[in-house]
C-alpha cells in the first residue's frame, strides 16, 4: 500500500460551511463589552466629579471655619464628614476604574477574536516570540510564529507562563496520554465561553509583567533567606521601631525630650550595614503589585470554576481547590494559591512606597520600613515560596488549554484528532485543509500517508497549492499532537516526529549558499530517520516515526544533478522506513522502478480561460491522482507582462 489521495471525495473541494459564524458571535460580544465599558467609564467620571466637589467643599469648610462657639463644631463636623465621604468616593472610584479596565480588556479580547475568525492578520497584535527558534525542525517552515501564524491564530497567550506553555506545546509533540488529557480539558472548556472570556481578560491585565521579571520573582521565592541572620535583623528592626514610637510618644514631656535620637541612630546604623541587601531583595522579589493582583484573581477564578476533566481537576487541586466544596464562599476560603498571591500583592504595594520620597524617607528613618517589608517577604517566602512556581505554571497551562478550546469553539466543523499508539506509522485525513486560511478560502482534500517506507509525490504547476498542502499536513499534525482540534473532517495519526525543508535561505554569517544550507537541512532529516530506525517506524519500539515534508528540494543546482541528488535523498528516507510528502517540478523523479513502487504521484492543476479577450489562469486546489500534465511558468510570465 502506498500513500494516496482520494480525489473527488469532497463535492466541491471546499470544506463545508459551518453553521456557526464565529466572526458574528465575537462581534456581538464586542458590542456587549463595549456598552459595559462605556457605562462604567461614565460612572467613573461621575464619581470623579463628585469626589472633586466633595474635596472642594471640605476645603472651603475648613477655610471658612468661624470662631463662633456654636457654629465652629458644626462646621468642623461637616468638614470631617466631607473628608470621610471623599475617602469613600476615592475607594469607589478605584473600584469603578478596575471594572472599567476589565470591561475594556473583555472588549479588546472579543475584538481580536473576531479578527482571528476572519483571518485579518494585520489587525491582530503580534506577541513574543515573534520568530521561530534557530534550528527548529519545523517552526519556521510551518509558520508557527510571527504574522499570519499558528500562535497568532491561537491568540498568543497573554501572561508570561501562558506564552511559555503554549509555545512549548507547539514546538514539541506531547505523549499520546498527555494529548488525550488535553483533549478532554479542551472539550470541557470550549463551550464555557464566559469563563474563557474572564480568563482571557484577567490574563490580558496580568500580562504586563515581563517573562524575565516573573522569572526573577520565582527564583527569589525558591531561593535562600535574604540574609544569613534574617531573623535576628527582623527582631532588631521591630525592637528599634517600638523604641522610636515610644520615644516619639513621650517626646513632649520633660523626661522624654531627645529620647528618640538613640533608637533612630541605631536604626540608621543598621540601615548602613544591611539596607542595600534588603533593597536588592525587595527589587528581586516583587513584580508589579497590580499584576500580582490580577494573577490572584486568575487563580481564584480557576479554583472556583466547575471543572471536571482530569487535567483541569488536577490543576485546580494544585491551587488548593477541592471538588467537595459546595459553595463559592467555602471554595474562596480554601483557594490558598489565590490568597497567598494576594498577600504578596499587598506586600508589593507596601514596598512601592519607595516611589514617594516624601513619604518613604520619614518611614525609613523612624520606622525602618524596608526591614519590615523584607521581613514580610521572608515570612511569605518560607510559607509559600516553594509552591508559587507550580501555581503560576498552572495559570499558564489553563491559559494554553483555553486558547486551544477557543479554536475548537470557533471551528465546530474541525475534528478531534485520533492518536493511535500502536501499529505502522500512518496519517489518514478526510477533508484536511490549511488552518490559517479563512473558511471561505481554504480547500479541503483527503490525504493518506503510510505505510513506512512510502511517500506522497506532489506535482503541479506554480501557485497550484503544493506548498500549502505540505503546510496543511504539518500544521494539523502539530495541532493534533499538542491537544488541539485539526482542520479536517477526520484525522487519525500515529505519534510522529515532524521534520520539514521548505523555506531555506542562504547564510552570510555562516558562509552557506542556499544549496549548502538545504543540503545541511536534508542531512539532518536523514539523520533523524536513521536515528529513529526501522523497528520504531514499524510500530514496535513505541517511539514516534518520522514525518518529513520536503518542498522543491535542491533547487540551487542544475537540473541533471538535482535529479540524481533528489533520488538519493528519497532512497535514504524510504530505506529508513519514514513516511512523508515531497513536492517537485521534476516530473521524472519517480521514473526509476524502486522509487515508482514506493511513491504515490498526485498533482494539482490549473485552468486557463478567456476573460475580456485575454487569457486568465485559475486554480481549484483539488488534489488529483497521477503526475501533473501541464506547466505554467511561461503563462505566468505572460500574465505579468514579461512575455
Amino acid at each position: 500500500m502506498t500513500p494516496s489521495v482520494a480525489a473527488g471525495a469532497v463535492n466541491d473541494g471546499r470544506a463545508s460551511a459551518a453553521p456557526f459564524d464565529a466572526a458574528a458571535y465575537h462581534e456581538s460580544r464586542r458590542r456587549h463589552h463595549a456598552a459595559d465599558r462605556a457605562a462604567l467609564a461614565a460612572r467613573a467620571r461621575r464619581i470623579s466629579r463628585a469626589r472633586l466637589v466633595v474635596f472642594l467643599l471640605a476645603v472651603a469648610a475648613l477655610a471658612t471655619t468661624p470662631d463662633d462657639a456654636v457654629l465652629r463644631p458644626v462646621v468642623l463636623a461637616t468638614a470631617a464628614a466631607l473628608a470621610a465621604a471623599f475617602v469613600v468616593l476615592v475607594v469607589r472610584h478605584r473600584a469603578a476604574r478596575r471594572r472599567e479596565r476589565r470591561a475594556a480588556a473583555l472588549e479588546a479580547h472579543a475584538t481580536e477574536a473576531g479578527h482571528r475568525a476572519r483571518r485579518e492578520w494585520g489587525a491582530i497584535p503580534l506577541r513574543a516570540p515573534l520568530e521561530a527558534p534557530e534550528g527548529h525542525p519545523y517552526a519556521k517552515d510551518l509558520d508557527l510564529f510571527g504574522r499570519a501564524s499558528l500562535l497568532q491564530l491561537l491568540g498568543g497567550a497573554m501572561t508570561a507562563p501562558g506564552r511559555i506553555a503554549l509555545t512549548s506545546w507547539l514546538l514539541a509533540p506531547a505523549a499520546p496520554a498527555v494529548v488525550r488529557e488535553r483533549q478532554a480539558a479542551v472539550a470541557e472548556l470550549a463551550p464555557m465561553t464566559e469563563l474563557r472570556e474572564e480568563l482571557a481578560a484577567g490574563a490580558r491585565l496580568a500580562g504586563r509583567t515581563p517573562i524575565a521579571e516573573m522569572e526573577r520573582l520565582l527564583e527569589w521565592a525558591e531561593g535562600p533567606a535574604w540574609h544569613p541572620r534574617a531573623t535576628l535583623v527582623a527582631w532588631g528592626a521591630r525592637a528599634l521601631t517600638a523604641l522610636v514610637l515610644i520615644a516619639l510618644a513621650v517626646a513632649g514631656t520633660p523626661a522624654g525630650a531627645g529620647l528618640w535620637v538613640a533608637p533612630v541612630t541605631a536604626g540608621a546604623l543598621l540601615s548602613a550595614l544591611v539596607a542595600k541587601q534588603a533593597r536588592r531583595t525587595i527589587d528581586a522579589a516583587l513584580a508589579r503589585g497590580e499584576s500580582l493582583r490580577h494573577y490572584a484573581a486568575l487563580l481564584e477564578r480557576i479554583a472556583l470554576a466547575p471543572l471536571a476533566a482530569p487535567r483541569l481537576a488536577d490543576l485546580r487541586a494544585r491551587l488548593g481547590a477541592d471538588e467537595a466544596w459546595q459553595d463559592a464562599a467555602q471554595a474562596s476560603e480554601a483557594a490558598e494559591a489565590s490568597r497567598e498571591v494576594e498577600r504578596l500583592a499587598r506586600i508589593a504595594e507596601y514596598a512601592a512606597v519607595k516611589y514617594s520620597p516624601m513619604l518613604y524617607f520619614p518611614l525609613q528613618l523612624f520606622l525602618l520600613w524596608d526591614f519590615h517589608v523584607v521581613d514580610a517577604l521572608e515570612r511569605w517566602r518560607r510559607r509559600s515560596g516553594a509552591r508559587v512556581r507550580g501555581w503560576i505554571d498552572a495559570v499558564g497551562e489553563v491559559e494554553a488549554l483555553a486558547a486551544l478550546a477557543a479554536l475548537r469553539h470557533d471551528n465546530p466543523d474541525w475534528c478531534v484528532p485520533e492518536l493511535v499508539e500502536r501499529g505502522a506509522p500512518r496519517l489518514e485525513a478526510e477533508m484536511l485543509a490549511h488552518p490559517l486560511l479563512a473558511a471561505g478560502v481554504r480547500v479541503a482534500n483527503d490525504v493518506a500517508l503510510g505505510p513506512p517506507g512510502t511517500a506522497l509525490l506532489v506535482t503541479g504547476s506554480n501557485m497550484s497549492g503544493k506548498s500549502t498542502l505540505l503546510r496543511a499536513i504539518g500544521l494539523n499534525v502539530v495541532l493534533a499532537q499538542c491537544g488541539g482540534p485539526a482542520c479536517a473532517r477526520r484525522l487519525r495519526i500515529t505519534p510522529l516526529v515532524v521534520e520539514t525543508s521548505m523555506q531555506i535561505e542562504d547564510s552570510l554569517e555562516r558562509g552557506l549558499s542556499r544549496f549548502m544550507a538545504e543540503l545541511t537541512r536534508l542531512k539532518e532529516i536523514v539523520e533523524t530517520a536513521r536515528r529513529i530506525g526501522p523497528a520504531d517506524a514499524a510500530g514496535e519500539g513505541g517511539r514516534p516515526a518520522l514525518l518529513y515534508l520536503l518542498d522543491e528540494i535542491l533547487q540551487g543546482t542544475n537540473s541533471a544533478e538535482r535529479q540524481v541528488a533528489a533520488r538519493r535523498i528519497m532512497r535514504h528516507l524510504l530505506a529508513h522506513r519514514a513516511i512523508g510528502a515531497v513536492t517537485t517540478h521534476d516530473l521524472a523523479l519517480a521514473d526509476e522502478p524502486d522509487l515508482a513502487a514506493a511513491t504515490q504521484p498526485v498533482h494539482f492543476s490549473e485552468q486557463v480561460e478567456e476573460r475580456d479577450g485575454a487569457a486568465a489562469m485559475t486554480f481549484d486546489y483539488r488534489l488529483r491522482p497521477g503526475v501533473a500534465t501541464s506547466v505554467n511558468a511561461l503563462r505566468l510570465m505572460s500574465l505579468v507582462g514579461l512575455d
